[in-house]
């Protein structure tokens, strides 16, 4: 992985530049993950409405804002040329994937119980029918 602590940022223009193709794209990205963080945040809220709602709902709305603020701190990097900006926006970005991986092996633990309880209860229904 490559270290931020020895950026050189001592070259910076004074006029700006006018945005490359890897500009449009950084713009897009943070775009992108503000729409995406604001949905999580909406979606989570929603979700939090009922109690069991809310084991799923809370880790959401949480993911949700640290995407947005990821988007914020890498907006504020590509202003500033700070590299402290494009650390904590990465710091916030892999916070919020790594609430998005629990969540995930959650519902597939949850979708696994689940089905074997179908599955149980099916056989012994089928058990219960033929006696």
């Amino acid at each position: 992985m490559e270290d931020f602590n020895n950026l050189n940022l001592d070259e910076i223009p004074e006029q700006p530049k006018p945005l490359g193709v890897f500009g449009v794209m950084f713009t897009k990205m943070t775009s992108d993950m503000k729409f995406l963080g604001m949905f999580y945040i909406i979606y989570g809220v929603l979700t939090s409405l009922s109690i069991i709602g809310a084991i799923i709902g809370i880790p959401l709305l949480i993911s949700g804002l640290r995407l947005r603020s990821a988007a914020d701190e890498l907006n504020t990097f590509r202003s500033t040329n700070d590299s402290n900006y494009l650390r904590r926006g990465f710091e916030l970005q892999g916070k919020f994937f790594n609430i998005q991986k629990i969540i995930i092996i959650v519902g597939i633990v949850i979708a696994l119980l689940y089905g074997v309880g179908i599955i149980f209860f099916l056989s012994s229904a089928v058990a219960g029918f033929s006696n």
